[in-house]
């Protein structure tokens, strides 16, 4: 008699399913960091209670901001990736370079960690822990610095050291400039307000104002009336003006002048806004205030030129979304007409815009400046497919010779070489 027992075979969860496994655990861990967060503001004194969620906001906007950037990067690179652009290319990167998977991977984690410690920043405080509450942001910071300088092969040490070096090449333009370097360096310049509320952050840190009310007075160390405000913000905008000058000496190109003068046209925009602070009100309205209004338009109106004229070429804009399998990304942006008014119309706008943001005498709502540096990144975003396209296009005029370079599709498949 023959028997009729089936073996019993291991079966592993279905990719479908482990995804919708982790989607389902990432929704319960936002609800409950919201209903954590909502509880812990509502046990505060209400007369107080605006003040302590600028200071939290203070203190977590900066890493929030990063973190919708390399998701957006993540976006840019998969959008690369369908496209008939090799951005591997156009930034010489080698055959281990993050995928849009390994960027996605990092904003996930920075997505859950950083909201993980505001809501117990919040959580805290209100629960009167002040001393602990106090040390939640300077351990955050103290974590992704120690992630970033992480000497061990983890967490994508050849990508996290190009990272570095591409920042000290930006701060230190010593050597010949590369497009990673100027490329990054723009991004950076859309990422001023970062700086300006990591100095505040880390002044405080430093001189142990978190959680206090210290801070509230103006004139302090760390307060809004400091001049090491405009100097941080016009950080990103002096490494790129002196990247340029380091280009014409290079190359003799009279284009890397009129560059430099572009971005030389927001000093005087960051420093005529922070004189009000530092000078009598009726100086203020009879000479800096129209100056500052006339150095606001110079620089919005010739940044936009240079973005539609030098940056993207317009001209020669179609491979970005030419992708290799239509799907309805492509169908609804390929060739479409509505793509170049919207490009150069919201680029117009936000351009004007980011003015606003970089005038520190404007600043009191910090949510209508979180907001405006909301929509810069995202001006950024797409200011990013079209420069990247622009530099292909100038690759494949030039007649070099491209070599040969691994499809994405094959790299993703092996995309498991880092450790997470």
């Amino acid at each position: 008699m023959k028997s009729i027992i089936s073996p019993v075979q291991s079966a592993s969860p279905s990719p479908t399913f482990l995804w919708r496994f982790k989607v389902t655990l990432f929704l319960i861990w936002g609800i409950t960091c919201c209903k954590i967060g909502w509880d812990s503001v509502m046990r505060m004194d209400a007369n107080l209670r605006d003040l302590f969620l600028y200071e939290a906001f203070l203190y977590y906007n900066p890493l929030l901001l990063v973190t919708m950037m390399v998701w957006l990067w993540g976006v840019n690179l998969w959008v690369f990736l369908q496209s008939t652009v090799s951005y591997a290319k156009v930034f010489d990167l080698d055959q281990n370079h993050l995928t849009n998977k390994d960027i996605w991977k990092c904003s996930t984690w920075m997505t859950i960690i950083v909201p993980t410690s505001m809501t117990a920043y919040l959580y805290l405080y209100s629960h009167g822990e002040v001393s602990l509450a106090a040390s939640q942001p300077v351990l955050l910071y103290i974590l992704v610095a120690v992630i970033l300088i992480f000497p061990f092969d983890i967490f994508y040490l050849p990508s996290r050291y190009f990272f570095l070096r591409t920042l000290f090449r930006i701060a230190f333009p010593l050597q010949p400039i590369s497009f990673p370097d100027f490329f990054v360096a723009d991004i950076l310049t859309s990422m001023a307000k970062v700086f300006s509320d990591l100095e505040r952050s880390v002044c405080r840190m430093v001189n142990r104002q978190v959680a206090t009310i210290a801070w509230l007075e103006a004139d302090s160390v760390c307060g809004g009336h400091s001049v090491a405000i405009p100097i941080v913000l016009v950080l990103p905008y002096i490494w790129r003006l002196l990247q340029c000058l380091r280009q014409y000496r290079d190359t003799k190109e009279k284009n890397c002048l009129f560059n430099a003068l572009k971005y030389s046209t927001a000093v005087p925009v960051i420093f005529l806004s922070a004189l009000k602070y530092h000078v009598l009100h009726e100086k203020w309205t009879s000479l800096y205030r129209p100056l500052w209004l006339l150095s606001s338009v110079i620089n919005s109106l010739y940044s936009f030129y240079w973005d539609i004229t030098r940056d993207w070429d317009l001209s020669g804009f179609s491979r970005i979304f030419k992708f290799n399998k239509s799907n309805s990304l492509s169908n609804l942006l390929y060739g479409r007409q509505w793509v170049f008014y919207w490009v150069i119309g919201s680029n117009f706008i936000l351009r004007c815009s980011w003015t606003y943001k970089l005038s520190a005498h404007l600043r009191h709502n910090y949510l209508t400046v979180f907001a405006i540096t909301l929509l810069e990144m995202l001006r950024r975003f797409q200011w990013v497919f079209f420069r990247v396209e622009n530099e292909w296009n100038k690759i494949t005029r030039s007649g070099v010779q491209l070599t040969e370079i691994p499809r994405e599709e094959d790299k993703l498949l092996g995309s498991n070489i880092h450790d997470v």
